[in-house]
C-alpha cells in the first residue's frame, strides 16, 4: 500500500487531475483506509483531494485556510490564482453553466443526451453516466456570437478559450468546446447552481437563447447517490 500511496500522491501533484477510472484512484474511492492515508498525506502539505462523484476526474487543490499564506492577501489573486482575468472567469462560468448545469440534470434523472426530452420509466435503475453520453458541447462560433459583445469580442474570447483549454477546464476540437477534466471538479455545483439559475446570469443566458434548467438538479430527486460506482469498484477489490 505504501508504494501505491506514494505513487498516487506524486501523480496527482504532477498531473493535477486523474480519471476516476484509474486503478489507483478507484482504490482511493472505495478503500477507506487507503483514502484516509491519502487525505492525510495531502493535508500534510496543505492540499485536499477534489472528489466529485458526478465528475469523470479527480484533482487536488489547496485547503481553504492555505489560500492566503500561499498566495498572499493582496489583489494579485483577488480574481483568480490561475492568472485568469475577470472576463476570462466570466467566460468560464458561462461555459460551466451551459455544459455542467444540463449535464447534472441528466445525471440525476439518469438520462443521456440522446434521451433529452423523453421519458424513461426505467431511468432510475441506470448507473450514473459520465463523459460524452451526458456532457454536451458548444460551438465556438455560437459562443462568440452570443457573448462576444459582453466579453470583449472575438479576439479576446479566442485567447481566453485557449487559456481555459491549457488549464484543463475545456477541450477544443475543430471549433467545438467540450468539458475538460477540471470543469466539473474545480467549480462546485452545490455552491453555484442556484446563484446562476435564479440570478442575473441565468437571465443573460436565457436572453441569448441558452435556457438553463429551471431548478437545481438536486431538487429533482428525493434520494441522490453518494457515489457513482461504489458497487462496481467494490467488485474489483473482492
Amino acid at each position: 500500500m505504501e508504494h501505491e500511496l506514494k505513487t498516487l500522491t506524486a501523480r496527482l501533484l504532477a498531473q493535477r487531475w486523474l480519471p476516476r477510472s484509474d486503478r489507483m484512484v478507484r482504490r482511493a474511492l472505495v478503500d477507506e483506509t487507503f483514502r484516509l492515508e491519502l487525505d492525510r498525506r495531502l493535508a500534510d502539505v496543505g492540499l485536499q483531494l477534489l472528489d466529485n462523484p458526478y465528475a469523470a476526474h479527480v484533482g487536488v487543490s489547496l485547503q481553504a485556510e492555505m489560500a492566503e499564506p500561499v498566495f498572499g492577501a493582496g489583489r494579485e489573486y483577488a480574481a483568480s490564482n490561475l492568472g485568469l482575468a475577470r472576463d476570462e472567469i466570466a467566460l468560464l462560468v458561462v461555459i460551466w453553466s451551459l455544459i455542467v448545469l444540463p449535464k447534472r440534470e441528466r445525471q440525476v434523472t439518469r438520462r443521456e443526451l440522446v434521451d433529452d426530452g423523453q421519458t424513461d420509466m426505467f431511468g432510475g435503475d441506470k448507473p450514473m453516466a459520465h463523459g460524452d453520453s451526458v456532457s454536451g458541447s458548444l460551438a465556438e462560433s455560437s459562443l462568440v456570437a452570443d457573448f462576444g459583445p459582453r466579453l470583449g469580442g472575438k479576439t479576446k474570447m479566442t485567447i481566453a478559450l485557449g487559456k481555459l483549454a491549457r488549464l484543463g477546464f475545456i477541450e477544443r476540437r475543430n471549433g467545438i468546446i467540450g468539458e475538460g477534466p477540471l470543469l466539473d471538479v474545480a467549480l462546485d455545483y452545490r455552491v453555484m447552481a442556484d446563484r446562476i439559475i435564479h440570478g442575473t446570469l441565468g437571465e443573460v443566458l436565457a436572453a441569448a437563447g441558452h435556457a438553463v434548467p429551471e431548478t437545481n438538479a438536486f431538487e429533482l430527486a428525493d434520494v441522490l447517490p453518494d457515489t457513482d460506482d461504489s458497487d462496481d469498484d467494490a467488485g474489483d477489490n473482492r
